[in-house]
C-alpha cells in the first residue's frame, strides 16, 4: 500500500521514512492564511486542535483533487497534516520572521506549552468513492530555563526555527533547548505515527503494509 504525503515538510517525511515508509510527496498547494479565515467566518476563532485537523483535511483532499484533475489516481493513502504550538492561550504557527521567532523564544523559556499535530487521512484506492478520516494528538513541551540571549540570537541565525510552527524543533539544532516532552514525541515533529497507524488501521490498512522494505533489510 502506498502513502502518499500531502506535505513538504521535511520533518514529517524524514519522520516516516524513520518508521520504515517512503512516501511519495504531492505538495498540496493549500493557501492556510486563507482556509483558517474562511472557516472562522462561519464558526468564529478555532481552538489549535480544530485548526490544526481543518488544515490537515484541506490538504489531504487538495492533494488528492489535484492528481483527480490531472488524470492521476492516487492508488493509495494520502495523508495531510499540519501543526500549531499553544502558549497563554495564544495559536502559534510558523514565526517566518528572526524578530517575531526571537520574541516567543523570550516568551517560552523556561514555560510550557502544547504542540498540536493534526491528521487527515484518506483512503483513494476507490477513486469513487475516497474514504478519509482524522484525528489530532497533543504533546506538552517544556523548554529550559536557563537558555541564555545568545543561545537563542545563535539558533535564530541559523534560519531553523522561523518555518516551524512554535519556532521550535526537537529533532534538530532546537532539541537542546527542550527539558521535557509529555506525549508522542513525534506528534511534536509534526506527525504522530502511532495515530497514522491508527487511523490507517481503522481504514483496513495494517501498518506493516504501508512498510517500504521488510525489517530484515
Amino acid at each position: 500500500m502506498r502513502l502518499y504525503l500531502a506535505s513538504t515538510s521535511p520533518a514529517r517525511l524524514a519522520t516516516l521514512r524513520a518508521a520504515g515508509i517512503e512516501p511519495i510527496v504531492v505538495p498540496s498547494g493549500v493557501d492556510e492564511d486563507a482556509a483558517v479565515r474562511e472557516a472562522e467566518a462561519v464558526s468564529g476563532p478555532l481552538r489549535a486542535a480544530d485548526m490544526v485537523l481543518l488544515l490537515a483535511r484541506a490538504k489531504a483532499e487538495a492533494a488528492l483533487a489535484q492528481a483527480t484533475a490531472a488524470g492521476t489516481h492516487l492508488d493509495g493513502l494520502v495523508l495531510g497534516g499540519d501543526s500549531a504550538f499553544l502558549l497563554d492561550d495564544v495559536i502559534h504557527g510558523k514565526p517566518h520572521t528572526p524578530e517575531r521567532a526571537r520574541e516567543r523564544w523570550h516568551a517560552q523559556r523556561g514555560r510550557t506549552g502544547e504542540l498540536y499535530s493534526g491528521h487527515w487521512l484518506i483512503d483513494a484506492t476507490n477513486a469513487d468513492e475516497p474514504r478519509g478520516i482524522g484525528a489530532t494528538t497533543m504533546a506538552r513541551v517544556t523548554f529550559a530555563d536557563d537558555i541564555s540571549d545568545a543561545e537563542i540570537d545563535a539558533y535564530i541565525a541559523t534560519g531553523e526555527p522561523l518555518a516551524v510552527a512554535g519556532a521550535f524543533t526537537i529533532d534538530a539544532r532546537g532539541a537542546a533547548f527542550i527539558d521535557r516532552i509529555e506525549g508522542d514525541p513525534s506528534t511534536v515533529v509534526g506527525v504522530s505515527i502511532p495515530m497514522v497507524r491508527q487511523l490507517a488501521q481503522r481504514l483496513g490498512v495494517e501498518w506493516p503494509n504501508l512498510w517500504s522494505t521488510s525489517s530484515e533489510d
